[in-house]
């Protein structure tokens, strides 16, 4: 259901800090059972032979109280297939192991893997809590402001390629599509149950082989501890809460694994004026207005047009409006062209535009004129305004701009402001506009248009204005996409081939070779990588 994201981040923040807790609480049984599987590898004996003959018993009840702690991991294991399936029954059929060994022979005092499967657990709960943890962060950011912008893929949005499009909106699909499984559960919904049978009857199969039936129930116990790995529990939770703690910080949001699994090789992404000059970074440095105008009439023509342009000059000729006491006039027959846009106020023919603009209209300019920036005004073929402006960069508009031609993601200037051209960008403010795409003035108009279909997924809502959330929201979407995907690949790799040489290892009744401790290098040589890929998310 499409929940509210005030409502569900209440809905994740209930039982985190139980959950903070357990997981700790877990990951700390798990030390005496560490100093049980050294003590036992390393053939120390003991001061008491019987104490011996208790340590499977004693694994067991550690194990135990692990389950107990994990009571809602298990629960969802038994819910819906995944991840928590693998670790659930692991879980279980160790403890069995456990109690078994008090009255089964021939496993030489060898112990059963509850260090194995309590790691896997205090996983579980660390992934647990780390996903809905970064899913609350989502929520609280989705909700903080009252009109966020949503960002989509749109299908053909660009010369046939598709695009990224940001546009003001609300809040709808975010919560269903923050709702909806991740990429690695996915799989391993489908995979468990197949790694589950694969199990039962390789167990089987290595009792008959091996000819001691008395060791199925540690079969089993070990071909699932070598299926339910570290790495599976955290290939989503880890990279999701390292991006999305960074994106909560710049004010973004992806819409869960729905909206950030689409993600072409090559793409674009349309930017608009407020985009590249922020409000804020755009001024009035000096106005004129000529003696045979009134400056009321002037500065209400030239903000009249510059609104019904739609640039992101509107509000500093607004503040300015108001500052002079004038009012907006009604537009008639507007006319956009490149550089200006033309147009009826009280059956005065008024342009508004750049220099070449007017030029191009046979508007006298003043000799020497020497302006970078500025917005002229001309009534009925007379220059009667220069409005002067004053462009400053943001810090982050340069980095932006390189994390998403790093990311394979060309910029579309989709502007509406006069002044901004790939030219004006390099030559003033060192920007690489040989490599941003600027449209003919139609297609600009066309591409920022407010009735423009959009698709149907969200990717992610932005809650402030400027290039720099939406570029590290673009760029964290695309490396979150390829982390998951890399992780899923590790951890479902883990899982077959843990299966395979748990099976042969069992065939041959191998019980010193399939020891805790090679198990257990076995999963943390898999998460190495899971942790070293993680952490490239946010690294840009």
């Amino acid at each position: 259901p499409d929940t509210p994201p005030q409502e569900l981040a209440a809905q994740y923040q209930q039982g985190l800090r139980s959950l903070a807790l357990r997981r700790v609480a877990v990951l700390l049984l798990a030390l005496p059972l560490l100093a049980a599987s050294v003590l036992t590898s390393s053939y120390v004996e003991l001061p008491y032979p019987q104490l011996t003959a208790l340590l499977p018993l004693a694994c067991a009840a550690v194990q135990l109280a692990a389950l107990l702690l994990s009571w809602d991991l298990v629960a969802d294991g038994f819910r819906r297939w995944g991840v928590n399936t693998l670790i659930s029954a692991a879980a279980l059929l160790t403890l069995a192991d456990g109690v078994s060994m008090a009255w089964l022979d021939g496993r030489d005092g060898a112990l059963p893997y509850s260090l194995i499967s309590v790691l896997t657990l205090a996983a579980g709960l660390w992934g647990r809590y780390m996903e809905r943890g970064s899913l609350r962060s989502a929520c609280r950011t989705a909700v903080s402001a009252k009109e966020p912008y949503r960002v989509t893929l749109d299908e053909g949005g660009w010369d046939g390629r598709p695009a990224f499009t940001k546009w003001q909106g609300d809040l709808s699909g975010f919560g269903s599509q923050l709702q909806a499984p991740d990429g690695a559960a996915r799989l391993f919904r489908r995979l468990a149950p197949a790694l589950l049978l694969g199990c039962a009857l390789f167990s089987l199969l290595s009792a008959v082989v091996s000819g001691r039936a008395e060791l199925l129930i540690w079969n089993l116990s070990a071909t699932t501890c070598a299926c339910a790995g570290l790495a599976a529990a955290l290939a989503f939770p880890l990279p999701y809460r390292l991006s999305t703690r960074r994106l909560a910080a710049g004010g973004a949001a992806l819409a869960g694994w729905e909206g950030t699994r689409r993600q072409p090789r090559r793409c674009c992404i349309l930017l608009g004026d407020s985009d590249v000059f922020p409000p804020g970074s755009v001024s009035l440095n000096g106005v004129k207005i000529f003696p045979e105008f009134s400056s009321e009439r002037v500065v209400s023509y030239a903000a009249s047009l510059i609104r019904a342009s739609g640039c992101g000059l509107e509000r500093v000729f607004y503040e300015y409006l108001r500052s002079q006491g004038a009012i907006y006039r009604r537009v008639e027959r507007p006319a956009f062209y490149e550089g200006g846009v033309s147009a009826v106020i009280r059956a005065d023919q008024v342009l508004v535009g750049d220099a070449s603009f007017m030029r191009l209209m046979k508007i006298s300019l003043p000799q020497g004129l020497n302006v970078k920036n500025a917005v002229f005004c001309a009534i009925n073929g007379k220059l009667a305004g220069i409005f002067a402006l004053n462009y400053a960069l943001h810090a982050t508009v340069r980095p932006s701009l390189s994390a998403l031609l790093d990311s394979r993601i060309t910029p579309v200037l989709a502007t509406r402001d006069f002044n901004i051209t790939p030219a004006m960008l390099t030559q003033r403010f060192k920007l690489p506009g040989d490599r941003l795409v600027f449209p003919a003035q139609e297609r600009r108009r066309e591409l920022s248009g407010q009735g423009r279909p959009h698709g149907e997924t969200l990717v992610c809502l932005v809650c402030r204005e400027g290039i720099g959330p939406l570029a590290e929201a673009m760029a964290g979407a695309r490396r979150l996409n390829s982390a998951v995907r890399l992780n899923t690949g590790l951890a479902a790799a883990e899982s077959v081939i843990g299966l395979l040489l748990s099976f042969y290892l069992t065939s041959q009744a191998a019980i010193s070779s399939l020891t805790v401790f090679n198990l257990l290098v076995f999963h943390l040589a898999w998460l190495i990588p899971i942790l070293l890929i993680s952490g490239w998310v946010n690294r840009y």
